[in-house]
């Protein structure tokens, strides 16, 4: 069970006037000793003209330890009971709570909208990349002055930062073997790291900004997009390029390799969408959905059979690869959406991120009224589309909008987020210099909606709610 370390107990003057009532003095003190006494508890009620020290808030933890080993036991004492039981929404029942992986069936109750904490470095710069570690014991952050800064994925404090880069770093990824960490550059450079961050290679990968990459299923290669309206497709071990992608009409801004299949997909500052065969280098068809430059496209991780898309056009959209048709449109957002993440367990869940801050969560299998027609009546032909086609995806796409929402996450555009590979924490990287952690709310936590971040700074409740925007107060208790 989680639990959050404070030191309440020993912190008030009311404790210090009681010892002091209840206090004898012994035989043979001296008149200053005396003096000394009086002077340090004068100090604490705040009678001494010294400068008083600032207060120690508590910081909290979010330990899953205890959720994962009960829920361990859970399976090998009852091991033919799929059901994880019914956590009411009540304090009481926070023992109850399991990690999502026990709730596959029950993906509302992974939402991440509780707010843990804010992480920003000493020389404050923005926050490009959030990465967490394979294992999820620290998160890799990003920053536009070229440095990696690595926080603990449970108290969230400061660990260690480092000059990877000499330019803003643009892009990073993990292989799927755990073993490899690629990050680009706004000069066009890849680097190699190590799981402890030692540097082994670097290439010239382009003449532009590397704005993505990505690993193919076997780790043997990888795919990187520029700038310069090209992608390439590398040999890992050997570091040389074996082949150029080419067809967009401005900067790539985008790309993911599916999992688990040999396609790549790649979004363009053109609103393009494309599809690609990474053996021969063709492109397999063009998405024409959006009407902005496309910010980012990722493949669902679990199943593989769904790609959303993100665009400054103020919507999102989910294609079935399998029949290569539109059959979703994400709204909610005001304003452009800057990034995407899907949940790792949940293939139904993803959150966006929006230009002003805000954090959105989409259920895909929730019925909406007001929706679009049936998803087998949408389609998109290979290759392309026109735009008679273009209005008639429009028209039938099913509309969903966010069943929840954290409108003021950030102060200012969200460029990164990914979720811990348990799925109980969400991770968010700003153009505000901030990192901050979001957690799934406790059982009857209804404060977990009443702070600055739900209702804004002005109008939260003075009762501590979160009353500070950047992450140095907020309620108290367990968090997952």
């Amino acid at each position: 069970m989680s639990y959050t370390r404070t030191d309440e107990a020993y912190g008030s003057s009311s404790y210090h006037k009681r010892a002091r009532n209840n206090y004898s003095q012994p035989s043979g003190y001296s008149q200053r000793s005396q003096q000394s006494i009086q002077l340090n508890y004068d100090y604490e009620e705040g009678q001494s003209h010294q400068p008083q020290q600032r207060k120690v808030g508590h910081r909290r933890t979010v330990d899953y330890t205890g959720t994962v080993a009960r829920w361990r036991h859970r399976r090998v004492v009852c091991p033919y009971s799929k059901e994880p039981g019914v956590v009411r929404p009540r304090k009481d029942y926070l023992i109850d709570l399991f990690p999502p992986v026990a709730y596959c069936d029950n993906p509302i109750s992974s939402m991440t909208v509780k707010f843990v904490h804010s992480s920003v470095n000493k020389v404050r710069h923005p926050v490009n990349l959030v990465r967490w570690t394979p294992e999820g014991r620290r998160l890799l952050g990003a920053s536009s002055s070229g440095e990696f800064t690595l926080w603990n994925g449970m108290s969230f404090n400061f660990e260690t930062i480092m000059q990877a880069h000499d330019q803003a770093i643009r892009a990073g990824e993990w292989s799927h073997n755990d073993d490899w960490f690629l990050s680009g550059d706004q000069e066009g450079i890849v680097k190699y790291w190590q799981p402890n961050m030692n540097n082994v290679k670097v290439l010239a990968a382009h003449r532009e900004a590397v704005r993505d990459l990505s690993f193919s299923p076997t780790d043997a290669k990888f795919v990187t997009a520029s700038d310069d309206s090209t992608l390439k497709i590398w040999n890992f071990n050997e570091g040389q390029e074996e082949r150029t992608l080419t067809g967009h009409g401005w900067d790539v801004k985008c790309v993911h390799w599916h999992p688990t299949k040999g396609l790549i997909v790649s979004g363009s500052k053109d609103n393009l969408v494309k599809l690609w065969d990474p053996r021969t280098g063709k492109c397999l068809t063009t998405l024409h959905g959006h009407k902005n430059t496309i910010t980012r496209a990722q493949f669902e991780p679990t199943r593989g059979d769904l790609l959303a898309t993100s665009a400054r056009d103020q919507t999102g959209r989910i294609f079935d690869i399998r029949m290569m048709r539109d059959v979703a449109v994400l709204r909610g957002p005001s304003c452009d959406i800057t990034t995407l993440a899907w949940h790792p367990i949940h293939h139904s869940l993803l959150a966006t991120g929006d230009f002003n801050g805000a954090i959105h969560f989409y259920l895909l299998d929730t019925y909406q009224a007001g929706a679009g027609a049936s998803l087998s009546s949408v389609g998109m032909s290979a290759g392309g589309s026109s735009s008679s086609q273009n209005a008639s995806v429009a028209a039938t796409a099913r509309s969903f909008e966010p069943v929840q929402s954290v409108p003021y996450a950030h102060e200012s555009a969200i460029w990164s987020m990914e979720f811990h590979p348990m799925g109980h924490i969400l991770c968010t990287g700003s153009n505000d210099k901030f990192a901050r952690f979001w957690c799934r709310a406790r059982p009857g936590d209804s404060a977990a909606f009443k702070d600055g971040y739900h209702l804004g700074h002005e109008n939260s409740q003075p009762s501590g709610y979160g009353a500070d925007r950047h992450g140095y107060g907020g309620g108290h208790g367990s968090h997952y």
